[in-house]
């Protein structure tokens, strides 16, 4: 493995980890309705439990109503207790084959407590961008020790992946600023 190889690895993984980042904060709830916010729950599907998104067809009707309309009629109502029972604090409503979910407005308590969710999940985010640094670093250092690259390249090397590390913090400290100002908007 060359020190080019290790700096593409670390950027494609550390790319991997914001996407990974990105699609946590859309679970975490605004005062807005998203689909998103349902795909973590199960649903009991004769039997085994499936995600609501493999029995169901989940919309918006407005910004704080989404639709979930059932393949079958008669998961309507394993569907309905599905989304009660979730720990999004949901109460969903059917209107005959069609469920309605309003998305209840938070209070200021809440809205506080979601942005130091947003920001553990942010700092959670950066830690694994660092532990790649450090791997890469390391995969360097080997490199080095193994006199297949010099110390020349190796300082080198460290600064270029220190620079992606910046890049990438960045993005995510920037994701988190927009996740808070997004919850915070009333």
């Amino acid at each position: 493995m060359t020190i080019a190889d290790i700096k593409k690895t670390t950027e494609t993984k550390m790319d991997q980890s914001i996407a990974a980042f990105q699609n946590n904060l859309s679970r975490v709830r605004t005062g807005r309705a998203n689909p998103a916010l349902l795909d973590t729950i199960l649903v009991d599907y004769y039997g085994s439990m499936v995600p609501l998104s493999q029995v169901a067809n989940v919309s918006l009707i407005d910004a704080r109503t989404i639709s979930v309309q059932p393949w079958e009629k008669t998961m309507g109502a394993k569907i309905e207790k599905a989304i009660r029972e979730s720990d999004l604090g949901l109460n969903p409503s059917s209107m005959g084959e069609l469920i309605r979910v309003p998305m209840p407005a938070m209070s200021e308590e809440r809205r506080k407590e979601l942005t130091k969710v947003v920001r553990n999940e942010g700092e959670n985010a950066k830690i694994a961008i660092r532990n790649l640094r450090r791997d890469a670093n390391e995969a360097v250092k080997k490199l080095v020790k193994d006199k297949a690259a010099s110390e020349d390249e190796q300082k080198r090397a460290e600064a270029d992946v220190q620079k992606v590390t910046d890049k990438h913090i960045a993005e995510i400290d920037k994701l988190v600023a927009a996740k808070e100002q997004d919850i915070m908007a009333v």
